[in-house]
């Protein structure tokens, strides 16, 4: 049984099946904020959501990093950096994309095992 979270017309930014999260892509809720800190709210909303879903960011089975502007890809790892579990970095993509906002500077989506 697939179960979903905060449905939507368009999207859920949860589902849940066999032992499996997916999550949609996170984005900022401040947008006037810098890549490290645009980069710290969507980590925070990832954790939110993992921990709703019984999981955590130590059994992320990967990450996708969508980034405005690769001239701030090192500000979005220092905050990666400084949150990902010890130990258990993800398998992790991470490109360039013009994301649906143009203040939003990072989205990341994950799947993670509960």
């Amino acid at each position: 049984m697939i179960k979903r979270f905060q449905v939507g017309k368009r999207l859920s930014e949860m589902a849940i099946y066999n032992g499996v999260v997916y999550l949609a892509g996170q984005i900022p809720e401040d947008d006037t904020q810098d890549m490290y800190g645009q980069t710290q709210q969507v980590l925070a909303e990832i954790d939110k959501w993992l921990a709703q879903a019984g999981s955590d960011k130590s059994k992320i089975l990967m990450a996708q990093v969508f980034v405005a502007n690769m001239l701030e890809f090192d500000e979005m790892n220092r905050a990666w950096d400084e949150w990902v579990a010890e130990g258990n970095a993800p398998p992790r993509a991470a490109v360039e994309a013009k994301l649906a906002n143009p203040n939003w500077k990072v989205e990341i989506a994950v799947t993670a095992a509960i």
